[in-house]
């Protein structure tokens, strides 16, 4: 009995009456897995937390600046009038720029409501500038040779060809940023029109457009059959009643609505979105002009991060399933090269 008993003490100390079960072992992995993961999210939080506060403190502060530098720009003193708004316009595209490279950590909520406050400012801005600088004055010069460098420019547009052929330019209301009410035109603006302020093409059919610069917002409204190309847009494109059309440009954020059989050549460095929308395709932004890079500086954009294939259907909620709606252009049938409109210097 006792040599039966120092046997079962003897077993008691090998491995096989202490081995833990394997479920208990992974049950264990696995808590400690979790609380691991617990603890990145945790630290991840902190760290987007720590990043959206100073994101806030530093917009708030740098709007502040800009608002107060509108303050003291006064009529009296046009000269000094220019120089602030030149500071303040600086000062506004170095903000757009900032909430670009922030957008990573930037909650939805944070960015419409860091955008409207972009928007309000160049719409500020904008106002300031009308308001304390004198108007440019415009009159027709009696000349028998047809300029060739308009700083915008009507053409018709052959319906039976897609060349463009060399016919009589005219004047466009200067008052009007943008075209509207035309049938096959060609239409160009110049940067020094379009430049950081809002821009509308309503009701055009079978047009060709041109925009040369950097507007602060650009809306497209009831167009058929257009070729619209534009310079970096620095906040938000905004499309509706869009059919059969080419549209081509860089922008902060695109909004469509209403769209449908419309390409869309598109750099944009936050997100695409399309509502309503039937067979609207995409491809990368690919068209070029001589002050494009100036331009996109100008802007604030950043001319690396480029999201065209990046697209919320907010008619489709089916996650992990393609909208039906919209589609990436193929490479063999994107369009690689565009009409040069631009008159020549005489």
């Amino acid at each position: 009995m006792e040599t039966g008993t120092c046997h079962e003490n003897d077993a008691q100390k090998t491995g096989e009456t202490i081995k833990i079960p394997e479920r208990l072992l992974k049950r264990d992995q696995a808590r400690l897995e979790e609380a691991e993961r617990r603890k990145d999210v945790k630290e991840s939080q902190a760290v987007t937390e720590e990043k959206s506060d100073f994101f806030s403190t530093t917009f708030q502060s740098e709007k502040a600046s800009i608002e107060e530098l509108l303050s003291n720009c006064t009529e009296t003193n046009r000269e000094n009038a220019t120089q602030v708004l030149e500071e303040a316009t600086v000062k506004m595209q170095q903000l757009q720029k900032f909430l670009n490279d922030s957008l990573m950590f930037l909650t939805p909520y944070e960015l419409r409501q860091a955008q409207a406050t972009l928007q309000a400012l160049q719409s500020s801005i904008t106002d300031k500038r009308e308001d304390v600088l004198p108007k440019k004055k415009f009159a027709f010069k009696s000349r028998n040779v047809k300029s060739k460098t308009p700083s915008s420019s009507i053409a018709e547009l052959p319906k039976s060809t897609s060349k463009i052929d060399t016919v009589e330019k005219v004047t466009v209301n200067q008052a009007q940023c943008g075209f509207s009410h035309l049938d096959s035109q060609v239409v160009i603006k110049s940067a020094d029109e379009i430049q950081q302020r809002d821009v509308l093409l309503s009701h055009l059919t079978n047009c060709k457009v041109r925009l040369l610069g950097s507007p602060s917002t650009l809306h497209i409204k009831h167009v058929r059959d257009c070729e619209i190309l534009c310079g970096p847009v620095s906040s938000s494109v905004f499309v509706d009643q869009c059919t059969g059309s080419t549209l081509v440009f860089p922008c902060q954020q695109l909004r469509t609505h209403n769209t449908k059989d419309t390409r869309i050549y598109l750099h944009v460095t936050s997100r695409a979105i399309i509502e309503d929308c039937q067979g609207v395709s995409f491809a990368p932004f690919n068209w070029t002009y001589s002050n494009l890079d100036a331009d996109f500086a100008l802007s604030g954009l950043d001319p690396n991060r480029n999201n065209w294939d990046q697209v919320d259907d907010f008619n489709w909620l089916a996650a992990g399933t393609q909208s039906p709606n919209w589609t990436v252009i193929p490479e063999c049938d994107r369009k690689t090269s565009w009409d040069e409109l631009i008159p020549s210097a005489e």
